[in-house]
């Protein structure tokens, strides 16, 4: 077990937290779940926001979760320059509290969605894709209704023009903007992203794929 450990942010109706967990301890990366309700991180390295439904995506995915009292830490954490992953409800919870721009909106033909998606890496600049190549193609599961990535004009240009667009969805299943899969903040430490990578990372599931964007997080640890 590496000296360094990663908290995963458990909100009620969070149901990914130890997929996330079994993946990084089988890289030998220390976990610790973190009840929403709680102020203190503890210590850790690193954040992941895992998918589910938090507070049941009442009013909206994320809505809900933005105020959740872990929240204020989460914030503090990641503008200290920590790497945080917000994987497809985290994605939600991340636009929120305002760590990343832009909005999660219901997928277009209003359908929910349980399939493989095939992904293009945009940009390599972000701690979810560091260990990864530009153009290379990951195949993830994505499982939402609300996935569908949306923002004004100006702050696509800027995503687009800070390569913080960080994986484009190759054949868009949703109606996401530019078919956006996933982004970074403009420092690159916080990644959020609406596919499962957990669910990818292991030959059992049909797919290591996901190991590409764990490897390139474990490597960004502080």
């Amino acid at each position: 077990m590496t000296g360094k450990s990663v908290g995963i942010l458990v909100f009620p109706g969070s149901n990914c937290e130890y997929d996330v967990a079994s993946v990084l301890e089988k890289m030998g990366v220390r976990t610790q779940l973190i009840w929403h309700g709680q102020t203190d991180l503890g210590g850790v390295s690193g954040l992941i926001l895992p998918g589910g439904f938090a507070h049941g995506d009442y009013l909206r995915p994320g809505a809900i979760a933005r105020f959740s009292p872990a929240m204020s830490s989460v914030i503090e954490f990641a503008k200290s320059g920590h790497p945080v992953l917000g994987i497809c409800n985290g994605f939600q919870v991340l636009t929120e509290a305002k760590l990343l721009p832009g909005a999660l909106q219901k997928n277009a033909r209003l359908k929910f969605l349980c399939q493989e998606a095939e992904l293009e890496v945009v940009s390599t600049r972000s701690s979810a894709t560091s260990l990864a190549e530009s153009g290379q193609r990951l195949f993830l599961p994505i499982n939402h209704f609300e996935g569908n990535y949306t923002c004004d004009n100006d702050t696509l240009n800027e995503l687009e023009s800070n390569n913080q667009v960080v994986l484009r969805y190759v054949e868009n299943p949703n109606g996401s903007m530019n078919s956006i899969a996933g982004i970074c903040s403009k420092e690159g430490n916080i990644v959020g992203m609406m596919p499962h990578p957990e669910r990818a990372s292991d030959d059992l599931l049909g797919s290591v794929d996901g190991l590409q964007i764990f490897k390139s997080y474990v490597s960004n640890l502080m």
